[in-house]
């Protein structure tokens, strides 16, 4: 998500919270107020160059592409006028924009703003992270092998308010896709006018075409609000004037910040989970969300060897890590697609059960393909392995707890962790220098295809360099099917592939748990996707 970036765990992608000092006395006194938190602080709101959960968290109540999701998690009108049928057989959609439809500064929202918006995510020189989830638009696999220019992509404005996309092959999750924060537009006048490297990066070089728009934010401050945004074409919709948000990375604190009604929807997890399973404000919102390692396979890395990181999945006691240290509902990961993502029709059981395997410790397996490992690789003397992530609570509680089973249950390693600010923590990640890197991913939109294809070789979501290429085959050719039968039977492959490479190590499948305000109504937490408080509403 993301997952998108992704910034933790086992906690929310988003999550509600507090406000400036003030802002608990006034959420009191102003009902129209909501205060609400983020796990991570905000860094950017160029949707181009990033892919990050407070970044989309935001972006779902500040702006709008073609389509948004409804409290059903299927798409609906937005920017455009009407749910688009594709035709040249399944392969072009032409989209009318609303006449009513502008940006926060009032510049009409254009055809042409979608078209500058999607370039810029695939121009090579805004160090786009996201690219590979424009792959099946017309060039876009060819634009990111360095084949075709970035302007070649597959959409273009063909007046000021009809966009034409067209696509290398029928894609039929194409309407969920293009709901997704990567696809909203950009006013072109705009950041021509602030400049790229500007725009996004603080409040007054952001514009916003949805029921908000950002203030008080300077770029690196870790709390701003959204205010109504009055040019919005849906304005009569929204009844809240304000979301205050705040960073909040400890759920004890949340807690507290709940209880002393300075937030509105809290997010807890791990031992504050626990205590509160039976609280009467408590609401267990499923979400398609997998916590998992990533690995550093590049050449020249220890773990590039199949052998020491499937040694390194078996000696983790996820049932034990589930219950004990996160204690908030998350389940053991037994497949990276994560559960509820989506039925199989084909066989109609959940993709994620029926491509699961085993979550249960083999210490003994693991301790004689760990040795092997260490010959193939000519490793030896004590392996020192290093494990980095956020700086949230949960975060560094399961650092430690993956330290501990590792450093106990292989010999001769030793493992050190890093839990970092989170700028710290993605340019190490970026710069490789980790072995293990805690991950997860948050599915943008309900399909196996939205996690398998992200660990494809090169794909820029996938920096520990996992590269098989029965793999890429396999995802590739579902991308293509042109019926559900090789389009499930590829992805079911790909999942199993994956998990016989240990591409990645999975470890629990993520269980938000939230503290609602009962006066709280009118918020879409989509199981796939970002919560969307665009229209909810405090009662008095």
């Amino acid at each position: 998500m993301k997952k998108i970036k992704l910034l933790l765990a086992g906690l929310a992608t988003f999550v509600t919270v507090a406000v400036l000092s003030g802002c608990g006395t006034q959420s009191q006194s102003n009902k129209r107020t909501l205060n609400l938190m983020q796990t991570s602080e905000l860094t950017t709101l160029d949707n181009t160059n990033q892919a990050t959960l407070p970044e989309f968290n935001t972006l779902t109540n500040i702006s709008e592409g073609l389509y948004r999701l409804n409290s059903n998690d299927q798409p609906a009108p937005a920017m455009a006028t009407k749910l688009v049928k594709p035709t040249n057989n399944g392969k072009k959609y032409v989209f009318h924009i609303r006449k009513n439809a502008k940006w926060s500064n009032g510049d009409p929202v254009k055809a042409e703003d979608f078209e500058f918006a999607w370039k810029r995510a695939m121009n090579p020189a805004n160090n786009p992270v996201y690219t590979y989830i424009f792959s099946g638009i017309k060039n876009a696999d060819a634009i990111m092998a360095n084949k075709k220019s970035y302007k070649t992509l597959g959409i273009r404005a063909t007046g000021d308010r009809t966009l034409e996309i067209t696509l290398d092959h029928p894609m039929t999750y194409f309407n969920k896709l293009v709901a997704m924060p990567v696809f909203m537009p950009q006013d072109k006048s705009f950041v021509t006018k602030v400049g790229a490297k500007k725009y996004g990066t603080n409040a007054k070089n952001t514009v916003s075409n949805g029921a908000f728009k950002i203030t008080k934010w300077t770029g690196t401050n870790d709390s701003y609000q959204l205010v109504r945004n009055p040019y919005y074409w849906d304005k009569k919709a929204i009844k809240l004037d304000r979301i205050n948000y705040k960073t909040v990375k400890d759920p004890n604190t949340a807690h507290n910040l709940f209880q002393s009604d300075k937030l509105d929807d809290a997010t807890i997890s791990g031992v504050t989970a626990k205590s509160l399973q039976k609280n009467k404000d408590l609401k267990r919102v499923p979400k398609a969300w997998t916590y998992y390692l990533q690995v550093n396979q590049k050449s020249g890395e220890p773990l590039a060897n199949q052998k020491l990181r499937e040694a390194i999945s078996l000696v983790i006691n996820r049932n034990e890590l589930t219950k004990k240290v996160l204690s908030d509902g998350s389940e053991p990961a037994s497949s990276f697609v994560s559960p509820k993502t989506s039925v199989d029709p084909i066989t109609g059981r959940d993709f994620s059960q029926e491509t699961s395997t085993s979550v249960e410790p083999n210490l003994q397996k693991a301790k004689r393909l760990w040795n092997q490992g260490r010959k193939e690789a000519k490793i030896s003397g004590t392996l020192k392995l290093s494990i980095i992530g956020d700086d949230q609570d949960v975060t560094r509680n399961v650092a430690q707890f993956v330290q501990g089973q590792i450093n106990q249950n292989l010999p001769n390693v030793k493992v050190n962790i890093s839990n970092l600010p989170d700028k710290a923590y993605q340019n190490r990640r970026t710069n490789g220098q980790w072995q293990l890197s805690q991950w997860y991913w948050l599915a943008d939109f309900a399909d196996p295809i939205n996690y398998l294809g992200i660990l494809t070789t090169n794909n820029t979501m996938n920096p520990g360099h996992f590269s098989d290429k029965t793999y890429d085959r396999l995802v590739a050719s579902a991308k293509k099917a042109d019926n559900q039968t090789d389009y499930w039977r590829d992805l079911r492959q790909a999942e199993k592939r994956l998990q016989k490479l240990t591409g990645v190590i999975p470890l629990y499948y993520v269980k938000e748990d939230h503290l609602v305000n009962p006066k709280l109504s009118g918020v879409e937490y989509h199981v796939a996707g970002f919560a969307d408080y665009t229209r909810a509403r405090l009662a008095k």
